[in-house]
C-alpha cells in the first residue's frame, strides 16, 4: 500500500503573487501617509470621504495613487500567467525567477512613478510586461 501523500507547495512564485496583491496596499498607504491623526479641515486624510480627498492629492500623492491603480491594473494578468504556468508544468527555477524579477520590476516601477520619473517608469512598466508575458509562455511546450 502506497502511504506517501502528495503535499502542495507554496511555491516562490505564488509567494510573488501575494507581493504583488499587496503592492496596491502599500501605495495607498504611502498617498496618505502624513495625513493620518490630522483633522480633515486641516488636509487630513477623509474617511468618509476617501475618494474625493485622494481626487485633491497632487505631486507624488497624486502619483502614489496613480501607482496604485496601475497595480492593480497589472494584477489579474500576473495572477493568471502564474497559475497557467504551474498547471503547464513550467520548470519551477525559471518561474520562480521570473516571478521575482517581475516584483522587482514593479517596485521599481513604483519607486520611478512617485520619483517623477516618467521615461524610466515606462521602461521599467515594459520590461514587467513582458516578463509577464514570459511568465505565461514558461510552460508551453
Amino acid at each position: 500500500m502506497n502511504t506517501t501523500m502528495h503535499v502542495a507547495r507554496f511555491t516562490v512564485a505564488y509567494w510573488c503573487v501575494l507581493i504583488a496583491a499587496l503592492l496596491p496596499l502599500a501605495c495607498s498607504w504611502l498617498a496618505k501617509s502624513g495625513h493620518w491623526g490630522k483633522s480633515r479641515k486641516d488636509g487630513g486624510f477623509d474617511n468618509h470621504d476617501p475618494r474625493t480627498w485622494m481626487a485633491r492629492q497632487t505631486d507624488w500623492r497624486a502619483r502614489a495613487n496613480a501607482a496604485q491603480a496601475n497595480s492593480f491594473e497589472t494584477l489579474p494578468f500576473f495572477i493568471g500567467a502564474v497559475i497557467i504556468a504551474h498547471l503547464l508544468g513550467a520548470g519551477q527555477t525559471l518561474l520562480d525567477m521570473l516571478a521575482f524579477l517581475y516584483v522587482m520590476l514593479r517596485v521599481f516601477y513604483i519607486l520611478m512613478y512617485v520619483s517623477d520619473m516618467p521615461t524610466v517608469r515606462s521602461a521599467v512598466w515594459a520590461a514587467a510586461f513582458i516578463v509577464n508575458i514570459a511568465i505565461l509562455f514558461v510552460g508551453y511546450r
